[in-house]
């Protein structure tokens, strides 16, 4: 099969590279002039060679704008480049499949969110793959393609971005507080298992959650990481944390506040079930096996 890869060089993109080449024709598209499409999608039109399966990856992502410029690049690159690469397309794939992302939902706390929740989405990164999304649907209704949207929690593997990446970090580095008890969930999900799974998915069309299923609690995977790593994992009280989220709410500056304790004490999930049943999605947990 020949697919063409967007964002190969990111942390989920690079995982895909590595399962599919396997077994596939690949064609990447990227800015590097290693990509075998060199193209910069925010402000270009590639050109497209016949290709059976489109995954689109690239995005602009894990970046708390600081300007309304820093803001309008996740539109440039999340929106306008998804809308550019569409533009490219002359001969129509199989299969056309965005990485899109939980947090087009807007949500900080909830239990077992389905793909039928409201997009409240307000964040510029959030909104901007909103706009993905209705472009990426809009145009493979139009055409009769079938499409793929499948939005992502936290997403464990080698060396991941984010916030499971900066917890890693600190455990190894020994600078890792539990805070509180660690009892709440979250939606993780193995970017090996997306790779294994997506060559399947052709003659399916929809839009997925995608999760381990298992929703692992801040301390399952602190502890698990701790263990990996050796050390050993200390923890701030929820009296303390308090207290010190009462100081951010004074002083701006301040890295935690009332809102970011909040969300560390909420539990915040997503159903994956219509996957499983549609896709015949059987992911393994991320706990053991990152």
């Amino acid at each position: 099969m020949k697919v063409l890869l967007t964002g190969g060089s990111g942390f989920l993109g690079g995982i895909l590279t590595d399962t599919l080449q396997k077994d596939h024709e690949l064609f990447s598209l990227g800015r590097s002039s290693s990509n075998t499409i060199s193209c910069d999608l925010s402000k270009e039109i590639p050109e497209i060679p016949e290709i059976d399966m489109i995954i689109h990856s690239a995005g602009k992502a894990h970046v708390i704008p600081k300007s309304p410029e820093e803001e309008q690049e996740f539109f440039s690159v999340n929106s306008i480049g998804t809308s550019n690469l569409l533009k490219g397309i002359k001969k129509l794939p199989k299969l056309m499949v965005l990485i899109s992302t939980v947090a087009v939902y807007g949500l900080d706390e909830g239990v077992n969110i389905d793909e039928n929740q409201a997009l409240n989405g307000t964040t510029p990164y959030a909104k901007s793959k909103i706009q993905a999304e209705e472009i990426w649907k809009s145009w493979a209704l139009s055409n009769n393609v079938d499409f793929l949207i499948l939005r992502l929690p936290l997403i464990a593997g080698p060396n991941p971005p984010g916030n499971l990446g900066a917890m890693i970090k600190a455990i190894e580095k020994g600078y890792y507080f539990r805070m509180g008890d660690g009892q709440a969930k979250k939606s993780v999900v193995l970017a090996g298992d997306i790779a294994e799974h997506l060559p399947k998915w052709i003659g399916h069309s929809g839009v997925y959650n995608l999760t381990d299923g298992i929703h692992p609690s801040l301390k399952d995977l602190d502890s698990y990481l701790s263990l990996k790593y050796g050390k050993k994992v200390r923890s701030i009280s929820e009296g303390l944390l308090g207290l010190i989220s009462k100081i951010g709410d004074v002083i701006s500056v301040f890295p935690f506040n009332s809102y970011r304790h909040s969300k560390l004490k909420s539990t915040l999930t997503f159903s994956d079930l219509k996957a499983r049943r549609e896709l015949a999605w059987s992911p393994k947990p991320v706990i053991g096996n990152f």
